[in-house]
Formats: C-alpha cells, sequence, structure tokens
C-alpha cells in the first residue's frame, strides 16, 4: 500500500505516541534521581552509571527535539510510523536498563551497568544506525545539513559500543559516557539550538 498524503492530523498523532515512550523513559530516569537523593545509603552512586543517566536523559530530550523536523514529510506509512516507534522503544530500554526495577542481587548500580553492559551498548549500538536512517528519512536537505563530521558518528559510536560490550574496565566505562555528553553537547552547540 502506498504511503497516504499527510493529514494535518496526523503529525501531532504520531508526535504524541512517541512522547508518550519517550516521557516513560524521562520519567524513569528521574525517578531513579530522586530515589538516589530520597535513599543516597540504600545503593552507592556510582560515577559510571550517573554519567550515563545524564547522558541518556540528554538523548530522550534530544530525540523529542530533533523529531520536530518530521512535521516536513509528506507522506507516511505504517512502516515508518512503526520505525520512529522502535526507536524511541530503544531509548526507552536504556533508560530502564539504568534503573532496573530490583538490584538486590547485585552490589549496585554499577555492578548492575557491568554486568548487563551487552544490553546496554547494544541498544546503544542501535540508536546510531537508527539515527542515520532517521536522519535520511527527513530528506537530503535535512542530511547535508550536518556536514561531513556527522558521516563519523556511526562507525565510531559502533567502536565505542564495541569497546564497551568487550571491556569490563571501569575508566573506559567513565571514558565512554564522558565521551558520548562531550559529543551531544558538540551537536547541541553546533546543530540543535535552533529548530528548523
Amino acid at each position: 500500500m502506498d504511503p497516504q498524503p499527510i493529514h494535518p492530523e496526523l503529525f501531532p498523532h504520531i508526535r504524541i505516541v512517541m512522547g508518550m515512550v519517550i516521557g516513560l523513559g524521562i520519567t524513569r530516569l528521574l525517578m531513579g534521581v530522586a530515589g538516589l537523593i530520597q535513599h543516597p545509603n540504600r545503593n552507592r552512586p556510582s560515577t559510571v552509571h550517573l554519567l550515563w543517566v545524564g547522558s541518556i536523559l540528554v538523548e530522550l530530550v534530544l530525540f523529542w527535539w530533533w523529531e520536530f523536523a518530521l512535521f516536513q514529510i509528506n507522506s507516511w506509512s505504517f512502516g515508518l510510523f512503526f520505525f520512529l516507534i522502535f526507536y524511541a522503544v530503544t531509548l526507552f530500554l536504556m533508560a530502564a536498563l539504568l534503573f532496573p526495577d530490583n538490584i538486590t542481587e547485585y552490589a549496585g548500580y554499577e555492578d548492575f551497568f557491568l554486568k548487563r553492559r551487552k544490553w546496554f551498548f547494544g541498544l546503544l549500538a542501535a540508536t546510531f544506525v537508527f539515527d542515520s536512517i532517521d536522519t535520511l528519512i527527513k530528506g537530503a536537505e535535512h542530511w547535508e545539513r550536518f556536514g561531513p563530521d556527522y558521516f563519523l558518528q556511526v562507525p565510531f559510536g559502533l567502536v565505542l559500543c564495541a569497546l564497551g560490550i568487550w571491556s569490563a574496565s571501569r575508566r573506559l566505562h567513565v571514558a565512554i559516557p564522558a565521551l558520548h555528553i562531550g559529543y551531544q553537547l558538540y551537536w547541541i552547540i553546533k546543530v540543535f539550538n535552533t529548530m528548523t
């Protein structure tokens, strides 16, 4: 079935569904942080964990911000809608892995993160690929807006994810989210400070 011409209310409808999923991820992170503040002795804070909490919170907000560019799409299909929801679900799952329901069988959040890092970095790797597809969906003009440094993000991000999966080194696991936060700040300053 061919994509249907856009109806004026279709994009807000799709954005609401994406927003519900992203909102759940943000809620999960904020409730987790509130829990750390309310019960600081229940689980020891961890630099690795807190860096990823900050980075994924920014990632969720950025996703909501950059998806506004979808208003330019003139035709939609269920496949496109499903892709966007799946992308949002991937981000939610990363948030859920940072604040699981129960970590009593682990030494703390860092121990849980390091033991479940393959899931986390697998999902993060998927988001690098999904971001490229998402950018292509928004059109050639949107793609070209980012410049040549955008093309380096996917291979570089996938290498970092592979290192995160392969190694349990604490130093590496502090460096990766620090690099990811630096990368996010770079794009906020370069591109995402205005909506176009």
